[in-house]
């Protein structure tokens, strides 16, 4: 197989707007002044899990990881745009929080997460039961806004924490990053898998096509990561991918087989049955027990992370299966059609 990258990648194009406050910032990012930038009251008004307010925040993120072609690297830390995040972050983290609000303590969320209940639903389920070639292609394209940096938001937390977590969390990510070799990172391998469902793998390239339920999962990883305050939500989150990961995406690997996506394609998610179940126990053990240990006053924040991973995950399957079940793509716009020429699958919902 044609290795996914062979050369250096260039910075994503900037997305399409979505509304009136990623509208506004777009055209900033693209050389207009601090004035065009999106005032307080109408990020006010923006819907905290919308389309605009989604992609603004992504926006403002991408300027901490790849950037955009077009768009000056000193962005990154222009005032103008660090204070409309902050307001964006606010009016996200603040929804979140009241839609959290009755999350169980620390012990009872992690102790949940061990436990699947039987006869349950999710794309995974669906995938292994039901998935056809062009679900598993909508799936792929979904998760890749997410899957092309895998691991670089959970770094961030890596200098915020102390002893046993800190040793933990540079372990497993050392294999998050394929052990020091590039063939087996484990973005390099999501983009194999791309490659196999003839997909193209660049970073950033299905941004325009995916909804605010698939921005916002993104999202809550960069919002956390960035701030050393939510250090102990970011633990949460890490603690989720990583007891939740095996289960789904043992169904998800026998889903590739079934249909024939290719031996990347398995190779992913065989990849994360073997490692995360490995890593569960030493995430709960000592990434987990050990941040606690050192910081206990944060166990509500580490509970607070879980709950609204839980949350925008289940939003976000939510939004693929019912999209699914009534025969329609979960993608705002059609994938290109695969190099064979083929393209199955149903047609795109409308705009935003």
């Amino acid at each position: 197989m044609t290795p996914a990258r062979t050369a250096v990648e260039a910075p994503p194009r900037l997305p399409e707007a979505r509304g009136e406050v990623s509208h506004a910032l777009r055209a900033r990012l693209l050389g207009g002044g601090s004035a065009l930038l999106p005032g307080a009251g109408r990020i006010a008004r923006a819907a905290p899990y919308g389309e605009d307010l989604q992609l603004a925040l992504h926006l403002c993120y991408e300027l901490h990881y790849r950037g955009f072609a077009g768009v000056p690297d000193t962005l990154e830390w222009d005032p103008g745009v660090l204070g409309i995040r902050a307001l964006l972050e606010h009016r996200f983290e603040s929804a979140l929080r009241h839609d959290c609000r009755t999350a169980p303590d620390a012990g009872e969320a992690l102790a949940a997460l061990l436990a699947e209940p039987p006869g349950g639903t999710g794309v995974s389920r669906f995938l292994v039961s039901s998935g056809t070639p062009w679900h598993l292609r909508e799936y792929a394209a979904l998760r890749s806004v997410q899957q092309l940096r895998e691991a670089d938001p959970h770094l961030w937390v890596v200098p915020r924490l102390r002893g046993r977590a800190k040793a933990a969390m540079a372990a497993v990510e050392y294999d998050e990053y394929g052990g020091g070799r590039e063939e087996r990172m484990h973005s390099r391998l999501y983009a194999d898998l791309m490659t196999d469902l003839g997909l193209d793998p660049s970073y950033g390239r299905f941004v325009d096509l995916v909804g605010a339920e698939t921005l916002a999962a993104s999202n809550l990883m960069s919002l956390f990561g960035l701030h050393r305050r939510l250090r102990g939500a970011l633990v949460g989150h890490f603690a989720v991918l990583e007891t939740t990961s095996p289960p789904a995406a043992s169904r998800i690997a026998v889903a590739m087989r079934r249909t024939g996506a290719g031996p990347a394609a398995e190779r992913y998610f065989d990849e994360h049955v073997e490692a995360d179940a490995v890593h569960e126990q030493l995430v709960r053990r000592d990434v987990v027990g050990g941040f606690l240990d050192d910081e206990p006053a944060h166990a509500p924040a580490v509970a607070f992370g879980i709950a609204a991973t839980l949350l925008l995950d289940d939003r976000f399957g939510d939004h693929v299966l019912d999209a699914w079940s009534r025969g329609e793509s979960a993608l705002r716009g059609p994938l290109p059609a695969r190099p064979d020429g083929e393209r199955p699958g149903p047609p795109a919902r409308e705009g935003p």
